[in-house]
């Protein structure tokens, strides 16, 4: 009988501590704190940290930055999207974290350092897009692009004394590693939440100012926004729309001018055709590029060398009829 009373005495004390455990669960706040947790930390298995930089890997830059990320979480995913940037050139840093963003998840953290002025008073800052992606960068017009195409979700400031390598207070030229790098592996290995980034500015970055694609004055302009190395050949902010919209069809002949500061660096009239292989080699051409954008070539030759043309939001050009 005392037997029988203690089993049911512990079959008691079972049902009311399961009683205490499932409690949360019945009235969901154990969902609303995963579902918190979701929206505010990342995560290791999903996120990965993408580099930019125009350090070139002849040092050991790029590795002392994987180094730091690495430290932080040795389970991280890392990936390179270049280190081959013209050296200072914030443009092209800004053109290529945007064109190729849209290709990674939700999530992703992108470390792109162009950095010019390093150790002055620029912000350094991770801006969330309206697309769910995290970009760790200085605010000096790294971020015109992505902002543009992407939107603004929020920015906030790196807190240098929380987020910050530790013991390298006393360097002030090598921030992509002492900070960004490590604020980079930190987010996207959920050791912060984006909250603890640092303090929340206003939705606006430094952005550079540029000739938007437009037809006007019966013609179509643009910049040259990037050469596509190792062939020369010169990219164009023109999408294929605007063609559309102008009547330009495949076999047109155009006249193309481009200028810098101006002063005219090419003006010619080339054909309008799918691929190089349309035009006898060593001939012009324009075509439409992987990102469906107006872009000049010579076939089997360097287009940027062959005309002195380079790229920048200081080329500017033209197409008409």
């Amino acid at each position: 009988m005392r037997s029988k009373k203690k089993l049911l005495n512990l079959l008691v004390v079972f049902l009311l501590a399961l009683s205490f455990i499932m409690t949360p669960v019945l009235n969901g706040s154990f969902a609303e704190t995963e579902s918190v947790v979701k929206k505010t930390r990342l995560n290791v298995e999903t996120s990965a940290l993408v580099f930019q930089t125009d350090f070139g890997v002849k040092n050991d830059a790029v590795a002392s930055m994987k180094g730091v990320a690495f430290g932080v979480n040795p389970k991280l995913k890392m990936f390179d999207l270049t280190h081959d940037i013209e050296p200072y050139n914030i443009w092209e840093g800004a053109y290529w974290l945007s064109g190729v963003a849209e290709y990674w998840p939700e999530g992703t953290v992108f470390v792109s350092v162009i950095d010019p002025g390093v150790g002055t008073d620029r912000k350094s800052v991770v801006l969330k897009t309206e697309t769910g992606q995290y970009f760790v960068t200085p605010d000096n017009g790294t971020l015109t692009l992505v902002a543009e195409k992407y939107g603004i979700e929020e920015v906030r400031e790196i807190d240098e004394a929380v987020n910050r390598l530790k013991d390298s207070e006393k360097s002030y030229t090598f921030h992509g590693r002492d900070v960004y790098a490590y604020t980079g592996a930190r987010l996207a290995s959920g050791a912060i939440t984006f909250e603890e980034v640092g303090k929340e500015l206003q939705k606006e970055v430094v952005t550079i100012e540029y000739q938007k694609p437009e037809i006007r004055e019966n013609a179509i302009h643009g910049i040259m926004t990037v050469i596509d190395q190792p062939y020369g050949n010169m990219w164009t902010s023109i999408p294929r729309e605007l063609f559309d919209e102008y009547g330009v069809k495949v076999g047109d002949e155009l006249t193309v001018r481009i200028t810098h500061e101006d002063q005219i660096v090419y003006e010619k009239k080339i054909p309008y055709v799918n691929t190089f292989g349309d035009v006898e080699e060593g001939k012009d051409l324009i075509y439409m590029n992987s990102e469906l954008k107006a872009a000049f070539a010579i076939n089997m030759g360097n287009f940027s060398e062959e005309y002195g043309v380079y790229s920048g939001f200081e080329w500017v050009l033209s197409i008409s009829k």
